[in-house]
C-alpha cells in the first residue's frame, strides 16, 4: 500500500505544479474560466479517490492528469448538449408570450377587488368582523367565537349571512 500512497503524493505534487496549466487547458476547451476551475478541482478529486491508478499515471503523471481533465470536459459537453436549455436570438425571445397578466386583466381584477371591498364594507359590523377574522385572518370558527365572546353557532350564522349578502351584492346584474 505504501507504493499507492507514494504515487498519490507524487500525483498531488504534479497536480499542484500543473494546476494553472490544467485550468488554462480547460478554459480554452470550454470557454469558461469558472467551469474550468470547477473541472480542475474535479480532476484532482478523481485522482485522489481512484481505487487503482494505472501504469500511465506512474509513467507519465502529467499526461494522466491532462487526460482526466480532457475526459471531464468531454463528459461535461455531452451532458450540456443533452439539456433542454437552448440559446435563442432576441427576435425569438421577443415573440414568446409574457406570462404576466395583460393590463386589461390587471384593471379587471382591481375593479373586482374594489367591488368586493365595497360589499364587505356594507356588511353589518359583527357580520363583517366574523367574515374578516375567518377569511382574511384565517381563524377557525372556534377561535373567532373565543375572540368575540360568542358561540360557535353564532359565528356560523354570521358567516352564512355574510356570504349570502356578498353573493347577492357581487352577482352579475342583468344589465351587464
Amino acid at each position: 500500500m505504501p507504493v499507492m500512497s507514494d504515487l498519490r503524493d507524487r500525483l498531488l505534487a504534479i497536480f499542484a505544479e500543473h494546476r494553472a496549466a490544467l485550468t488554462r487547458f480547460l478554459t480554452r476547451r470550454l470557454g469558461s474560466a469558472t467551469l474550468a476551475e470547477d473541472l480542475t478541482q474535479e480532476t484532482w478529486v478523481r485522482v485522489a479517490t481512484a481505487s487503482t491508478v494505472g501504469t500511465t499515471a506512474a509513467d507519465n503523471p502529467r499526461s494522466y492528469l491532462f487526460r482526466i481533465a480532457a475526459n471531464l470536459a468531454i463528459d461535461h459537453q455531452r451532458h450540456a448538449h443533452r439539456g433542454v436549455e437552448i440559446e435563442a436570438p432576441a427576435p425569438v425571445l421577443d415573440a414568446v408570450a409574457d406570462p404576466a397578466p395583460s393590463p386589461e386583466i390587471v384593471a379587471l381584477h382591481r375593479s373586482e377587488m374594489a367591488r368586493l371591498l365595497r360589499a364587505v364594507d356594507q356588511l353589518p359590523p359583527r357580520c363583517r368582523q366574523v367574515f374578516l377574522l375567518t377569511k382574511v385572518h384565517e381563524l377557525s370558527y372556534a377561535e373567532v367565537a373565543v375572540r368575540l365572546g360568542i358561540s360557535r353557532n353564532t359565528v356560523m350564522v354570521h358567516m352564512v349571512n355574510a356570504l349570502a349578502a356578498l353573493d347577492a351584492h357581487l352577482a352579475p346584474s342583468d344589465d351587464a
